[in-house]
């Protein structure tokens, strides 16, 4: 059989699939639910096979849903602009109607028949729960089968690896992935989506709240259906134990001008490539053109030392989640001895040197790193890097080596930062490079999911997007 072909993507011209601006003809009989999931369901026969998204489907239930959606849209009573939307559904989080086997050799086979938080809220709003989508293993590094729609050569990042390729695959309008470092937004800018990690405990995470840096948030062709997704799951499941719900309004906040943002380069600078860079500089360029104020490290001594308060998240988030994980992990592995992969393993062996000590220094790091955050909450309006350190990388599972093989899903230097402050960030598909995508990151306070969705939706709609290399 040949081999997969390449699908060069140009962030000027690709038209990702998207649900909401299709609600009047839904309402006049034009469309349906029921046509629009067909329409789903053949593009997943076609494309399933490269990208293998998926890692549960029942079409079935997807059509009976769909038919349910469609009766009560020409009723003219659907339960919200999301009815009918198929929604896929990282293989993370529980599904009654799905089994839910965390990507590892361990679970398979575990259908627990229930329902996280966000997707019983999901189905509260009539959206079709369409499938579980491929996960790294147990939400860590070690990639599943999922590969990227706009090369099969290369990693659609992780571990939303599914949910990020069934929404660049157009199999879906929307997908749930979930992120401790760096799991919603790099395997979103690597396959050109939408996608909002929302503040720390705004979407309420339901049985996934083993680790405090963990959050769900949503993939999506559209701004539109990114925060529409968001906001109908907060408002039905609110926010994780002890927190406030995302806030905003019923439907996309309205475009707003950052009169002046950050620029931050981050640990990642040292890592991107060169025309990924260049590209990101014409994106900056824009902003200026347009009367928009930069502040960067070189230019602001506050933005300087926001730098700095940053520059160590990679290895402050990656242990504290190491710390946290590790019983569940050990208990795992002794219940299941060989069916844990050996990246999860060193992790545990890792953690297991570590100290209760350790990890209350660690916590006192990301203190000190969120205080100075908040502290720059005056010194502009958000601020603005890129998502991930230039286009996916090439990933062959069967090369020797493999399994030792650093960052096989991709590097997540650009989003350890907010994860550690538990900030809101939305990546736009903004540039590509070398026929691949490249994202750029608008990073808010926390609590402003809402501002940073209008701001990212202005520079959406009123700069251009970069094509490079």
């Amino acid at each position: 059989m040949d081999a997969p072909a390449k699908t060069p993507y140009d962030p000027r011209t690709f038209r990702a699939l998207t649900y909401c601006d299709l609600a009047d003809d839904f309402r006049s009989g034009k469309d349906s639910p029921r046509d629009f999931v067909e329409r789903c369901l053949e593009t997943v026969k076609e494309r399933e096979p490269a990208v293998k998204a998926f890692a549960s489907l029942n079409e079935d239930a997807v059509r009976q849903a769909a038919d349910e959606s469609s009766a009560r849209w020409k009723a003219g009573k659907p339960w919200s602009p999301l009815d009918g939307m198929p929604v896929s559904i990282k293989d993370l989080l529980e599904t009654k109607d799905h089994p839910t086997q965390l990507g590892c050799e361990a679970f398979r086979g575990n259908f627990p028949k229930r329902d996280n938080a966000a997707v019983c809220a999901l189905r509260q709003a009539g959206a079709v729960i369409f499938g579980k989508t491929v996960t790294a293993e147990l939400g860590g590094t070690h990639p599943g089968p999922t590969t990227n729609p706009f090369d099969p050569a290369r990693t659609p990042g992780g571990s939303s690896s599914g949910s990020a390729a069934a929404v660049a695959a157009r199999m879906t309008p929307a997908a749930i992935g979930s992120q401790v470092g760096g799991s919603i937004i790099r395997p979103a800018a690597y396959c050109g989506n939408f996608a909002l990690k929302p503040s720390q405990g705004g979407l309420n995470r339901g049985e996934r709240m083993a680790t405090s840096l963990s959050t769900h948030g949503p993939h999506a062709g559209s701004l539109r259906d990114m925060w529409q997704v968001a906001i109908e799951i907060a408002k039905r499941a609110g926010g994780d134990r002890g927190s406030n719900a995302l806030k905003g309004p019923d439907a996309a906040p309205t475009e707003q001008k950052p009169a002046r943002l950050m620029v931050l380069e981050t640990a990642g600078w040292a890592r991107t490539d060169e025309v990924s860079k260049a590209a990101f500089g014409e994106i900056l360029g824009q902003l200026k053109s347009a009367g928009v104020e930069l502040a960067d490290r070189k230019s602001d001594k506050a933005v300087d030392g926001l730098e700095a308060a940053i520059a160590e998240a990679d290895r402050i988030a990656t242990e504290i989640t190491l710390w946290e994980n590790r019983w569940s992990w050990r208990n795992w592995s002794n219940e299941h001895p060989g069916k844990i992969c050996a990246r999860i393993m060193k992790g545990v062996e890792k953690a297991e040197t570590m100290t209760p000590a350790d990890y209350e220094g660690l916590l006192a790091e990301r203190l000190t790193a969120i205080d100075v955050h908040k502290g720059a909450q005056g010194l502009a309006d958000a601020a603005i890097t890129l998502s991930c350190p230039g286009p996916a990388p090439l990933w062959d599972p069967t090369a020797p080596g493999a399994d030792e093989a650093r960052r096989p899903t991709g590097d997540a230097i650009f989003n350890y930062p907010s994860s550690m402050l538990g900030a809101p960030v939305v990546t736009l598909p903004m540039i590509g490079v070398g026929g691949l995508p490249v994202g750029v990151q608008i990073m808010g306070q926390p609590g402003e999911d809402a501002k940073v969705t209008a701001l990212a939706r202005w520079v959406y709609e009123n700069l251009e997007a970069v094509c490079a290399g």
